[in-house]
């Protein structure tokens, strides 16, 4: 394929990429409209709603203005004056960047790499634009720059991620291949280039500081995981209160699927919470609440059927949780020191700087996630819901390096 041909196709699936996203919102809410207004009202007013969904799903804020007869329905306190909404519904953004990590790998198969990520990456901006430019009425306006700026950047999160996974299998295939036939590899201008950059800085850094991004980031997707793992068991074991729940709401058929496509959309940052909670320092749901293993305080939830798999009185498992990044750090440090195809520094020292770097990595990525995951669901109390950032990254970036010490001198002494 030549330039233009791969510039169109990127440009392309990630005009569809959007499309889809926006979509997921946009299809329920027409299906509720079109029910309930008999086509009669006006569609754009679906449209906007639907568009501001699909904004705050990849982290833009939302003000909201109440009439006063909305506000005596809801009795929300500090309803009255406009608040904002700046908690993302990270299942938009997850979906983004997950696709995205499909159009890098794409286009990191092409000879025309670079063409093709900035081609795709324009098109998304374009049409976050226009979402955002079309976004937004008398009682919800969106961020204009937060519109703009932070779908795209989703978005490219996604392709880089993809073109680190080509990469990365590329090098192992040729240096199995090179193996093999006893020739060098042959590197691509990408992987040539990055090398070159790097030539200046000392082996044991360069060493140190892949090791510590490797298993950082492998500590950061177990400790994800088993909190994906949790929650999953929480919404089997406690059906019955979600279903108590949705029936309270009386919502109908139509109003419960749109419900529970929101809540679909709500359950990455469910997980990050409970991912906070296993590091220690838990999450709130409201000013003043606190969910963690030393003890839970909660005032009113907001009516979420999701939000039924937080027991008033905290979980049962108590402080077992915290075993949990402790194993993740251990565990991820063994296995990197059991891979043959990667290089440790030597010495003592530089063993346990990479360990406080592999603690730091994953640090930083949990209290980025906590930080991502949390902010304003309401007026009042609602206004601070979710972990907090400090507190997740620092604790996990201690227990994952402690851990991390004790696996990689543990993983040394194996391999002697």
């Amino acid at each position: 394929m030549n330039r233009t041909t791969v510039a169109l196709l990127a440009a392309l699936e990630a005009v569809i990429v959007a499309a889809i996203g926006i979509g997921i919102a946009l299809v329920p809410l027409t299906i509720l409209w079109a029910a309930q207004y008999q086509l009669g009202a006006d569609w754009l007013v679906v449209w906007r709603s639907a568009a501001d969904i699909w904004l705050v799903g990849h982290g833009a804020n939302l003000t909201v203005t109440l009439d006063a007869q909305t506000v005596a329905t809801l009795g929300l306190p500090g309803a009255a004056k406009p608040f904002q909404v700046t908690i993302a519904l990270l299942g938009f953004a997850v979906l983004t960047a997950g696709l995205g990590v499909r159009t890098g790998a794409r286009a990191a198969e092409t000879t025309f790499r670079l063409t093709g990520a900035l081609s795709a990456i324009a098109a998304f901006a374009a049409v976050a634009v226009i979402v955002t430019l079309t976004a937004g009425s008398a009682l919800v306006v969106p961020s204009l720059w937060q519109g703009i700026v932070l779908p795209p950047f989703v978005y490219a999160l996604g392709i880089a991620a993809g073109f680190g996974f080509a990469a990365s299998r590329t090098s192992r295939a040729e240096r199995a291949a090179g193996a093999a036939d006893g020739t060098e590899p042959a590197l691509n201008s990408v992987v040539i280039a990055l090398r070159e950059r790097l030539g200046g800085i000392p082996e044991v850094v360069r060493m140190g500081a892949a090791a510590a991004m490797r298993a950082g980031s492998a500590a950061t997707a177990a400790v994800i995981g088993v909190a994906a793992l949790i929650l999953a068991l929480l919404i089997f074991g406690n059906y019955g209160t979600i279903i108590t729940m949705y029936e309270q709401l009386q919502a109908g058929a139509l109003g419960g699927i749109a419900l529970t496509l929101g809540q679909l959309a709500f359950l990455p940052n469910v997980v990050i919470w409970l991912a906070s909670w296993l590091v220690g320092p838990g999450f709130a749901i409201g000013t003043g609440s606190s969910v963690s293993p030393l003890g839970t305080e909660l005032g009113p939830l907001p009516g979420l059927p999701l939000f039924g798999v937080i027991p008033s009185g905290g979980y049962s498992f108590g402080l077992v949780g915290v075993v949990v990044p402790l194993l993740a750090g251990f565990l991820a440090a063994v296995l990197l020191r059991s891979r043959p195809w990667v290089r440790l520094p030597g010495g003592a020292l530089p063993l346990f700087l990479t360990a406080l770097g592999i603690g730091i990595v994953a640090g930083i990525e949990l209290g980025l996630l906590a930080w991502w995951s949390s902010g304003a669901l309401g007026p009042g109390r609602l206004h601070d819901v979710g972990p907090n950032p400090w507190l997740v990254g620092g604790i996990a970036a201690a227990e994952v390096a402690v851990a991390a010490v004790i696996g990689l001198m543990a993983g040394g002494r194996a391999r002697r």
